[in-house]
């Protein structure tokens, strides 16, 4: 896909379907996700994907979010991907439970305001 506002658009639409994947599969339960491990499973692999959406924003789109941790994001699914046999749960739950409704704010508003 070329770079620009479309591409963009594709790729924050998808960042935020993944979210809403995370947060359907989850529940906001965090029990459930400790103790499921299909749970655990969807989860991580729609972190990986909403990631991987991330790294082909357009630069230009990243900076009307400053606040976002691009470079986090970027390195959280290094670790989804490379690392998962050191997987901490209980951070992935973090993410889940503190990280996501945010970045979500912030996609919607940047979803909002392409071109």
């Amino acid at each position: 896909m070329k770079p620009g506002p479309e591409s963009d658009a594709v790729y924050i639409s998808h960042m935020l379907e993944c979210i809403d994947r995370v947060q359907e599969y989850a529940q906001g339960d965090a029990a459930r996700f400790r103790t499921t491990r299909m749970v655990q499973d969807a989860v991580i692999r729609n972190l990986q994907l909403m990631a991987e959406s991330s790294q082909r924003i357009s630069d230009g789109c990243k900076a009307t979010a400053p606040e976002i941790p691009w470079r986090a994001i970027a390195g959280f699914r290094n670790v989804l991907v490379h690392d998962y046999l050191a997987i901490d749960i209980e951070a992935v739950w973090q993410v889940v439970e503190h990280e996501l409704p945010p970045l979500k704010l912030a996609l919607l508003r940047m979803q909002r305001e392409l071109p």
